[in-house]
């Protein structure tokens, strides 16, 4: 499989990590002057699976404050484990964390210090293993033995399920591409391409095209894919998209254009000028990495 895994499409991390931290904090607070009762586990849950009011465009402070909302979350999903928003974006933001924070310093690093890069990329693997386990950890409540039926072909999701088994999805796909060297983890690769169809076939434009995105890359990545039906894929993510989405053009460059320079240098500069009209924090993102994928094009090709 190639590496690295392309991206979760939407990266709506950066808008989930500032979501309501402070509201959180005071239901928390709370807990240590009672006795702690559901309803205000419940409040604190919903404050911090929230999305913002409040955008926020430096990136910088997104990350620095990300570890301790992710921790935070992770802490409080603990007390409260059917708390569907909450495990939904506990599994998100281990993903994007992940994919943005950690997987693209170890690429950045790996012509410098190559065994500092490995231990990076190791970080990612755990942390997307993470994700994947809080995904599916949510969705076995719903459904006792969704993953056992998912080998058996007879899972199912229900209409809310759809962004647990996009991260779920997601984030598997991103450990096994970090994890060529198990064979053990390798092996899931069809039960995770299996997860993202089962979710494409509930909701195709979930994310704005990123769902439909991800379902392109599993079938790009698996033995015997069908270029034309990953394209095929794409061409339904960038509908979704509606052009608002620069991790479309990223994750096609790095899916179907790695052996046409051309190709991939126009879908990359397509994915800058989305970022540029459209510069929320998650294009703001996937903007770096195509800039990067330009600045290094000559090691590509």
């Amino acid at each position: 499989m190639r590496h690295p895994w392309p991206p979760p499409a939407d990266l709506s991390l950066v808008q989930r990590f500032f979501a309501s931290v402070l509201a959180a904090l005071c239901c928390l607070a709370l807990l240590a002057a009672c006795s702690p009762s559901r309803l205000v586990l419940h409040r604190a849950a919903d404050a911090l699976a929230a999305p913002s009011a409040v955008p926020e465009d430096d990136l910088q402070l997104v990350r620095e404050a990300a570890a301790f909302q992710l921790k935070l979350s992770e802490s409080l999903l603990q007390h409260v484990p059917e708390h569907q928003a909450l495990a939904e974006a506990v599994a998100s933001g281990f993903t994007q964390y992940a994919y943005a924070f950690v997987a693209f310093d170890a690429e950045r690093l790996e012509g410098q210090d190559a065994a500092a890069a490995q231990r990076l990329r190791q970080r990612a693997a755990r942390l997307y293993g993470r994700a994947q386990r809080h995904a599916l950890a949510a969705l076995e409540r719903r459904h006792s033995g969704f993953v056992r039926d998912l080998s058996a072909g007879t899972a199912r999701l229900d209409a809310d399920q759809v962004g647990l088994a996009y991260w779920a999805a997601a984030a598997w796909g991103a450990r096994i591409a970090l994890s060529t060297d198990q064979p053990d983890v390798v092996a899931d690769l069809p039960l995770a391409a299996r997860l993202a169809q089962l979710a494409f076939h509930a909701e195709p434009g979930h994310g704005a095209g990123a769902l439909a995105s991800l379902v392109a890359n599993f079938e790009a990545a698996r033995p015997g894919g069908s270029r034309a039906e990953a394209a095929r894929l794409f061409d339904a993510a960038e509908r979704h998209g509606a052009g608002r989405n620069a991790g479309v053009f990223v994750a096609r460059a790095e899916a179907l254009a790695r052996d046409d320079r051309a190709q991939f240098e126009r879908l990359l500069r397509q994915a800058l000028q989305v970022a540029a009209a459209h510069p929320d924090l998650g294009n703001q993102v996937m903007g770096e990495r195509a800039r990067w994928l330009l600045d290094t094009i000559a090691d590509r090709f």
